[in-house]
This record gives C-alpha cells, structure tokens and sequence, in this order.
C-alpha cells in the first residue's frame, strides 16, 4: 500500500507548472519571449516574473520568512509599484535575471515548504484582514492553481508566436498531426462557430 504524502503530492503538480512555464521560453528570442500578445499585454517573460513574485510574496512574506529580507525589493515588488509592473520585463531586466530569480523563488519556496507542516498558519499582507490568515496547504493549493493557470496563458502565447504547443516538454498532450489536419481541423471548427451563431 502506498503511504500517503500530501506535501509531497502538492510539491509534485507545483513543480510541473513551473517546468511548463519554464519550457515556454525554450529556443526563442529576447523580443519574442516579451512580446505582448493580447490586449492586455500578456508575455511569456512577464509571466514568469508575475510567478517569480507570486511564489516570493505568498512563501516568503506570508510566512515570515521575506526573500528581500537583506537587500532592498526591486521596484516591482513594491507597494507603490505600477500596475501590472510585474507582468512584464523592461529592456534591463534580462531574462538570465527574471529566470534566475525564478529558480531563487523556487529554493525559497521548497524550503518554506519543507521547513513548515501543512496546518502552519501564515498571513498574507496584501489581503483583507478577515481573510488574511491562511495554512500552509491553504497557499500551496493556491499558488499551484495560478501557476498551472499562467502556464496555460504561455501555451497559447507560445502558440501564437511559432506553432508550438504543450503543456509539457516530455509529454504534449497534443494529437500528432500535421499542419495540413490542422488546417482542416480549425476550419471545421469555424463553421461549425459559424453555423452555432447564425442558428
């Protein structure tokens, strides 16, 4: 019988976002990794610096255990930030460091994890006071969710830019086919939207 391990569990599916968002930046150019692409300006980089903080505040500051402790937070992490300021990457922040501190938040993060039970009570500052404080399981759950969420954002940016597609580099999760099925494939689905929409 297998022993259960919910921390563990937990600590596996957090993992897999992370590589999936990481793996969405794989083989392409500084502009194309911070192109907006939608209305809103949704980029893969900034998609991983958003994460990067996610996991900082949420492991970090909620828990009493700040990644910023030492030195002074970036300008994005603050207060009195801009919005969205850490959905995107200036021309300075290179992407050795958004990426860099990415795997900084993820060693930060396990070893809040591994350090703490899965009951242990946290506060997150940003929140209301009468939902502010939280379990330890309680932000695992959350940011997992974020993370899978945003590493679905990337897929379909990824997709925008050169075709690819997948929600991991192992395993795609995407029938096989060629452009030409495709192709087809998309045009079925168009008019059937179509037939749907006169209807």
């Amino acid at each position: 019988m297998i022993e259960p391990n919910p921390k563990a569990d937990l600590l596996r599916y957090l993992q897999e976002g992370r590589d999936a968002l990481m793996w969405k930046l794989d083989g392409l150019s500084e502009y194309d990794i911070r192109r907006p692409l939608t209305p809103t300006g949704t980029n893969l980089l900034g998609l991983v610096k958003h994460i990067a903080s996610v996991e900082l505040g949420y492991f970090g500051d909620t828990f009493g255990r700040p990644f910023f402790a030492a030195d002074p937070p970036p300008w994005w992490y603050t207060e009195d930030a801009e919005p969205n300021a850490d959905m995107w990457a200036t021309a300075d922040e290179s992407r050795e460091y958004i990426v860099g501190l990415y795997h900084q938040a993820w060693e930060h993060s396990n070893s809040t994890i591994a350090t703490l039970e899965l009951d242990a009570i946290g506060h997150v500052p940003w929140w209301p006071e009468e939902r502010r404080e939280v379990t330890l399981n309680h932000i695992l759950v959350r940011v997992i969710s974020d993370t899978q969420r945003h590493a679905g954002h990337a897929d379909i940016v990824r997709e925008l830019i050169d075709g690819s597609v997948g929600c991991q580099e192992s395993n795609d999760s995407v029938p096989a086919e060629d452009r030409a099925w495709w192709e087809k494939h998309r045009r079925r689905l168009e008019s059937a939207a179509r037939e749907a929409g006169n209807g």
